[in-house]
């Protein structure tokens, strides 16, 4: 059942491969518990009370909220799969409420910090491979694993564009700036992939297509000169492209395109430090506005 199911987001579904192994790794770790709690490889068989036990026991493990959320609802996803093929009537998922929790805020960087790294860092240091890195997720706001999944074909230095392949394999094209273009025209001198790796965009010294956690581990390093920030990561970058953007008045709905958001909502999270800016933007900005109140 589980290797239909994984066929399924893939042939039919078309999700990413990172995708895939996120799932296959939530749907292991259910499997693991339901053989030893229940002495059953038979998935089908679970009920809701094996659904219950199974979020306490990643709870009393210290499991995050998020990372149980995420875990239920590839269960959910699961059995509307075997729902749909017929192997069970009913999902033991079903009025299962996700585990309530409020997200930590995340802290952008600011506009001066970035402005630092440019001006101050990025002189000392010249890694072109690295600052192509950091500069891509900042100035587009693309993921970590869009970034290495990046392919040759797609990035289109001659209309100053980037194809990026997302969530549910969906495309979306980003403009970038002449300045990042000529960055990545400078990498494109330098870069050396392996055979088996030359559709890839971005590799590494060894001409591997580059890991996640080695850049993870970039963008910590650059981060850690300019601010003393505890979230130094890629998803921090996108978060202040995001911020910075919309600070300037970019459109929500634009900025949601950008970053290949399905819904508004998930967009939306980038305004919650910046309304007084927005409220700034509508009123100069709203035809209904002319009278310049306040919202």
């Amino acid at each position: 059942m589980l290797d239909k199911f994984l066929d399924y987001l893939q042939f039919e579904k078309r999700y990413s491969p990172h995708t895939i192994t996120s799932y296959k790794k939530d749907l292991a770790d259910f499997s693991g518990f339901f053989l030893r709690t229940e002495s059953s490889e038979n998935l089908a068989e679970a009920d809701k009370k094996v659904i219950r036990n199974f979020i306490v026991e990643l709870s009393e493990k210290g499991i995050s909220k998020r990372s149980i959320n995420r875990k239920l609802s590839s269960l959910r996803s699961f059995y509307l799969f075997l729902l749909k093929i017929g192997e069970v009537k009913v999902s033991p998922t079903e009025s299962i409420p996700s585990v309530k929790f409020y997200p930590e805020r995340q802290i952008p960087m600011s506009k001066e910090e970035m402005q630092v790294l440019d001006d101050v860092v990025f002189n000392q240091i010249t890694d072109t491979l690295e600052k192509c890195i950091v500069e891509v997720l900042y100035q587009t706001g693309i993921r970590k694993s869009e970034l290495c999944g990046m392919t040759f074909e797609n990035v289109n230095l001659h209309q100053n564009e980037l194809k990026i392949k997302g969530k549910g394999n969906k495309e979306r094209i980003i403009p970038i700036s002449a300045d990042l273009s000529n960055l990545l025209k400078s990498y494109q001198e330098i870069r050396r992939p392996m055979a088996e790796y030359k559709s890839y965009y971005f590799v590494n010294k060894k001409g591997k297509k580059l890991t996640e956690k080695f850049v993870y581990v970039v963008v910590n390093k650059y981060l850690s000169f300019i601010t003393t920030k505890e979230k130094r990561s890629p998803h921090i970058l996108r978060h202040s492209f995001a911020t910075h953007v919309l600070d300037n008045g970019a459109e929500i709905s634009k900025v949601k395109k950008i970053l290949g958001h399905s819904s508004l909502a998930s967009t939306q999270v980038y305004t919650n430090a910046n309304i007084e800016q927005l409220k700034k933007v509508f009123n100069q900005a709203h035809p209904r506005a002319s009278k310049k109140e306040e919202l």
